[in-house]
């Protein structure tokens, strides 16, 4: 009977579209091939072959780093992005606080009776007309 290895955690598990590669390895992988191999044959001429495959290679590297690298799940332009946010863009000290539901009602109490003074002053009483009478 063929034995079959099944993972115990299938949130890993990609879906292979072709040579064994996933989506997102392909379009990686051919990006770097469009960018890599035409400026090779364009710098064969002006210099040597291995510094011309050299140049090729380091062209190509990112778009592998792209398609193999992850970290925690997290594909690198994430990573990228996470790390740009983190270093440039959100500030560098963060204060803990707290937001206190005791003290937001107490907030909103303090709120709703000083709303209410203003409103209907205590030192007025509430002018009513007698009963019978009408206003013209």
């Amino acid at each position: 009977m063929a034995y079959v290895p099944v993972p115990k955690d299938l949130t890993k598990i990609k879906t292979k579209v072709m040579l064994n590669l996933t989506k997102r390895q392909l379009i990686s992988f051919g990006s770097g091939a469009l960018l890599g191999v035409p400026l090779f044959f364009l710098a064969k001429p002006h210099m040597s072959v291995s510094t011309a495959a050299l140049l090729m290679v380091l062209s190509m590297l990112p778009f592998f780093l792209l398609a193999m690298y992850e970290r925690n799940g997290q594909p690198l332009e994430k990573i990228l992005y996470q790390l740009l946010q983190s270093r440039f863009i959100r500030p560098k000290k963060r204060p803990y606080r707290t937001d206190n539901f005791y003290a937001a009602v107490e907030r909103q109490t303090n709120l709703d009776k000083e709303v209410k003074a203003i409103v209907q002053p205590e030192n007025h009483p509430k002018k009513t007309q007698p009963r019978g009478k009408k206003s013209h």
